[in-house]
């Protein structure tokens, strides 16, 4: 799966297109059609994650923004207890607070890899969303690589990827996503976290077959 251009747009595609969906829904969530989008995305690239893609895309259909809203808040906002945090301190840390050590170590590989937060952008850089964005550039640099026909370049992005998921994205993407399927009252966001769940772990082990190629 990882190493030919087309997949690597389409895993490139997938992840922004998951990180878009973990955000405060918008109007184009439901207009620009992102969750069939990730399904025809996905039958090639992890088939065992599109029937899922497929299912947020038809409770997306039948809801309306204010009650995805409604949804998204009582999950990942507040004001009152999470069903889901959406940070990986929650679930890494030992203190179970935002704002742990394990938000700095993201912050600094995002930096080692020649990134940082926009100072007008108010989210955490554990949010699970940006985490998300953040394996979406990686694939952007990868496919760039891959154009420039940088074997190297390529290799070095592929171990990068695996690196971010191993440490930062995969010890807490369970709990995470297990949360909200087993609250079992947020049709499109069951839908979402078990998409999500499907694409990351078939992702992963992708990038783990290729780094042994």
């Amino acid at each position: 799966m990882i190493g030919n251009n087309r997949i690597t747009a389409n895993r490139e595609d997938v992840y922004r297109l998951l990180a878009a969906c973990y955000y405060s829904p918008t109007s184009g969530l439901l207009e620009e059609g992102c969750c069939a989008a990730l399904a025809t995305l996905l039958e090639d690239l992890a088939p065992e994650a599109a029937p899922y893609a497929a299912s947020s895309a038809d409770a997306a259909c039948n809801s309306t923004i204010e009650a995805l809203a409604v949804e998204h808040a009582r999950l990942f906002v507040g004001p009152f207890q999470l069903v889901a945090p959406p940070y990986g301190s929650i679930y890494l840390d030992d203190a179970k607070t935002v704002m742990g050590d394990s938000t700095a170590k993201v912050a600094a590989f995002y930096h080692a890899c020649g990134l940082h937060l926009a100072d007008d952008f108010h989210e955490l850089p554990d949010h699970f969303a940006v985490e998300l964005e953040f394996m979406s550039y990686l694939a952007f640099k990868e496919r760039a690589a891959e154009v420039s026909g940088d074997k190297g370049e390529v290799t070095r992005l592929v171990s990068l990827q695996r690196e971010f998921l191993d440490r930062f994205l995969m010890p807490w993407l369970e709990p995470f996503t297990s949360a909200i399927v087993i609250d079992d009252e947020a049709p499109f966001y069951k839908a979402l976290a078990n998409c999500t769940a499907a694409f990351i772990n078939a992702d992963h082990s992708s990038l783990t077959s290729a780094q042994n190629a």
